[in-house]
């Protein structure tokens, strides 16, 4: 089953957001899985054990020393993975 998964990480406690959101997203790039990143969320599509394995391995490292917190919606209805 193909998904697409909007994604917001927020770090916490620290005027550096940037390279807990790098370190996720490259996470994501490295799994195969193209993110359209935008202001306030990312977005990827693929297929859902995929997707959901990559999502689980970029928080461990984007929590790694890191207070964060990660907010996710996904579908199986809407972009590649609409039937």
């Amino acid at each position: 089953m193909n998904v697409q998964a909007e994604i917001s990480l927020y770090p916490l406690r620290t005027g550096r957001t940037r390279p807990a959101i790098t370190a996720f997203v490259k996470v994501l790039e490295e799994a195969g899985l193209s993110a359209q990143i935008r202001d306030m969320s990312t977005t990827v599509s693929g297929e859902a054990d995929a997707v959901f394995s990559a999502l689980h391995a970029a928080f461990k490292v984007a929590a790694e020393g890191r207070q964060v917190v990660l907010v996710m919606k996904v579908s199986n209805a809407c972009g590649r993975g609409a039937h």
